[in-house]
């Protein structure tokens, strides 16, 4: 009877090894509401209680210019013909993001960068700063005290830093006074944007939506679905509530390779595949040496004199361009070892899969970001 028993799970765990595993998701995580987005604020603002590391006011004037102005609105004039020398202040921008449905009162974080040439923000706090959205209302207020998660140091013109101290955030800085006016309350279809294009997907979306709540999804495309919704407004909510929670089984991927042209990454997902090809590279290299020479006169009294003489020196190196044979992959484990055969650096992987592609044998879309 063990016998039995130990051959039958046996044979489960060759089984589960041999299907490939599939996973759900929730529909929460594969698609947003039309309408339901943040939006993004902006602001101008002061900061001071600087150590002495903020603006240089004769570089930037617009700083002198905002604590005039800031100083005669709290009933203080300053002499045209004053030279004020201000290294405790230094001038930022101040970004937010208002969340949908935010009621008045609430408070958000916001994010200060300085604007100018300030050396350090840490220890500042943040004067009274408008965040305005695109449409150039007020709808939030920002102030407090900067959290700075970089530090540096410097001395007689060294310096040493680590992260970024010309940027702070302010979590909670800002408390909203305005709010965004919705009309999805009041419309009777709701609009669901996938995150991404996929026919596949939509379709499991409405079919599984139509299980809970029969014929309110329609597909409209591979990006939307269309929901028509009860008009009561807690039926609406609960509704949501339970199709954001629906789990979704995967959809099969399309075979893709990303090339980050700035940084050098390839990334390759799972439905890479190659064919049988035959790939040569050489890498070719140029190196120039440039050397200082001391050239002088040949005799003490020949009346000429010390010179400094460039001496430049040129050459090219190119290693072999042996063909290699790259075998067909049928998973991505398989690709990886084929493309390792060649022995090149990220740079080089990005020309040879471009050719790979030209000549037809690599499976997959190349996308370039």
């Amino acid at each position: 009877m063990f016998n039995k028993l130990r051959s039958f799970i046996c044979f489960i765990l060759m089984v589960l090894a041999v299907v490939p595993y599939s996973y759900a998701e929730r529909i929460r995580d594969l698609v947003t509401v039309q309408g339901v987005r943040e939006n993004a604020l902006v602001g101008y603002g002061i900061v001071v209680g600087l150590d002495g590391t903020g603006d240089q006011t004769s570089q930037t004037p617009f700083t002198i210019q905002s604590i005039t102005n800031m100083l005669s609105q709290l009933g203080i004039t300053v002499p045209s013909a004053s030279n004020m020398q201000l290294k405790n202040v230094a001038a930022v921008m101040v970004t937010a993001k208002l969340p949908s449905y935010a009621r008045i009162g609430q408070q958000i974080d916001v994010v200060v960068s300085s604007l100018g040439n300030a050396k350090s923000l840490r220890g500042g706090t943040l004067i009274m700063t408008p965040l305005k959205g695109a449409d150039n209302q007020v709808y939030a207020i920002a102030q407090g005290n900067l959290f700075v998660g970089g530090m540096g140091a410097s001395t007689r013109g060294s310096r040493v830093s680590v992260n970024q101290t010309a940027g702070a955030a302010i979590p909670g800085g800002a408390t909203i006074e305005r709010e965004l006016t919705t009309r999805l309350d009041e419309e009777r279809t709701i609009h669901l944007h996938l995150n991404q294009f996929d026919f596949t997907l939509a379709a499991k979306i409405a079919e599984a939506i139509n299980k809970v709540q029969k014929n309110i999804a329609v597909p409209l495309d591979g990006m939307t679905v269309k929901l028509i919704m009860p008009q009561d407004s807690q039926t609406r909510v609960k509704l949501l509530s339970k199709i954001q929670n629906l789990e979704i089984s995967s959809t099969p991927i399309s075979a893709k390779v990303v090339i980050n042209t700035r940084t050098g990454v390839v990334v390759m997902n799972q439905r890479v595949q190659l064919d049988n090809c035959a790939v040569a590279h050489g890498n070719l290299s140029v190196v120039v040496n440039n050397q200082l020479r001391v050239s002088q006169p040949n005799t003490p009294f020949a009346g000429g004199r010390t010179a400094v003489v460039p001496d430049n020196e040129v050459s090219i190196q190119q290693d072999g361009g042996a063909l290699h044979n790259l075998g067909s992959g049928a998973d991505l484990n398989r690709v990886i070892s084929s493309l390792n055969l060649l022995g090149a650096n990220p740079t080089e992987l990005m020309s040879i899969l471009e050719a790979l592609k030209s000549a037809g044998c690599l499976h997959a879309s190349l996308e370039t970001i």
